[in-house]
C-alpha cells in the first residue's frame, strides 16, 4: 500500500525524522495555519502533528486521512470521538519523557525549595556584601530529605519522578482518583494529598474531569509552605487562582512549564509574576536531546507498524 504522509509542524521536533518506509511521498511543513490544513493534507492518508488542531469541521473535509500520528503523549489536539466514529486511527508517543520531565521537575523543586532565585537575586543586589556574618537568611531554605512529594498521575512520567523522590529520601504520596488507575500502586485519598505534601507534582493528562483541578479551592487545602510543579498541562491549574494562592501566601512556591495557551502572544498574568518563589519556563520539560530524538523515532515507527497492520499506541 502507498501513502502519502504529511508532517505540519515540522518545527516543534528538534531532532532527525527519517521517511517512513511505507511513504511513496512524505512532505515536512515547518509549521502550518488553521486555513492551510485542509490544502496541505487533501491527498494525505497520514498526517503527523505536534500542537496543529484537528477538529471535526476540519477532518470532515479529508476523506482521505487514515491516520494522524501525534508527536506528543498528550492528543487533546485532536477530535478522538470523530476520529473514532470515521475510522481513522490516532497513535501517539508512549514513554519517551520518563527521564526528562522528572528531572526538570526536580531542577524547580531543588530551586524553589532552597529559594534558589531569591538568594541569587539578593547576591547581584549586593545584600551580601552588607551582612555583618558570613551569610544572611532572607529566605526558607528546606530540605528535600524527609518532605513529603504528592504526585498527581501515577504514569511513567509520574513513577519516574517518584523514583527521584524516593532517592532524595522523600515520602511518595499517589493521588486517588477514579478508574482507569496503574495496578500496583498504594493511592492516598485525593484531599489528603493537597494537605499533606511539601511539594505537589502535576502528572495526569488534561481532560474535562481533570481541567481546573488545581483551583482556589484546592491551594486552600495545602500547606502555606508547599509548592506545586506543572509539567503536564497549563489547563490542570486554574491560572488566575494560582496567582491569588502566590500573592497571599496560600503556598510556598509554583514552579510552571505549562500555560493554558501557549504560546502567550498576547501576554499572560503569568508572565507578569515577578517573585522569586515562582519559575516560568516556556514548555520545555519534555525537549531533551535524547527524549526527542527517541520520540522522533517512535513516531515513525507507529506509522510503520499501522502501514504493515500491527498499529501499536493507539488512542482510538
Amino acid at each position: 500500500m502507498t501513502h502519502r504522509v504529511v508532517f505540519l509542524d515540522r518545527a516543534s521536533l528538534k531532532a532527525t525524522v527519517r521517511k517512513p518506509k511505507c511513504a511513496t511521498e512524505y512532505v515536512e511543513y515547518e509549521k502550518t495555519a488553521a486555513e492551510e490544513i485542509v490544502p496541505r493534507l487533501a491527498e494525505a492518508e497520514v498526517a503527523i502533528v505536534n500542537k496543529v488542531p484537528m477538529r471535526a469541521p476540519t477532518l470532515e473535509k479529508l476523506p482521505k486521512l487514515k491516520l494522524i500520528a501525534v508527536a506528543a503523549t498528550g492528543y487533546d489536539v485532536v477530535d478522538v470521538p470523530y476520529c473514532k466514529a470515521h475510522g481513522i486511527a490516532v497513535a501517539n508517543i508512549r514513554n519517551y519523557a520518563v527521564h526528562t520531565v522528572p528531572e526538570h521537575a526536580f531542577m524547580m523543586i531543588l530551586a524553589l525549595r532552597r529559594s534558589l532565585l531569591g538568594y541569587r537575586q539578593d547576591v547581584q543586589n549586593g545584600v551580601w556584601n552588607k551582612s555583618d556574618q558570613f551569610c544572611f537568611f532572607t529566605h526558607p531554605i528546606g530540605d528535600l530529605h524527609g518532605a513529603t512529594l504528592g504526585i498527581i498521575g501515577e504514569g511513567a512520567i509520574g513513577q519516574g519522578t517518584a523514583a527521584i523522590g524516593r532517592a532524595f529520601g522523600m515520602k511518595v504520596l499517589f493521588a486517588d482518583h477514579p478508574p482507569p488507575r496503574m495496578e500496583g500502586v498504594t493511592f492516598t485519598p485525593h484531599e489528603q494529598v493537597l494537605a499533606e505534601s511539601d511539594v505537589i507534582s502535576l502528572h495526569c493528562p488534561l481532560m474535562p474531569s481533570t481541567r481546573n483541578l488545581i483551583d482556589l479551592a484546592a491551594f486552600r487545602k495545602m500547606k502555606r509552605t508547599a509548592i506545586l510543579i506543572n509539567t503536564a498541562r497549563g489547563g490542570l491549574v486554574d491560572e488566575a487562582a494560582l496567582i491569588q494562592a502566590l500573592d497571599e501566601g496560600l503556598i510556598g512556591g509554583a514552579g510552571f512549564d505549562v500555560l493554558t495557551v501557549e504560546p502567550p502572544k498576547n501576554g499572560h498574568p503569568l508572565l507578569d509574576v515577578r517573585r522569586p518563589n515562582f519559575i516560568l519556563t516556556p514548555h520545555i520539560a519534555w525537549a531533551s536531546d535524547g527524549a526527542m530524538q527517541f520520540l522522533a523515532d517512535q513516531l515513525i515507527d507507529n506509522i510503520e507498524h499501522w502501514a504493515a497492520g500491527k498499529p501499536q499506541h493507539l488512542v482510538t
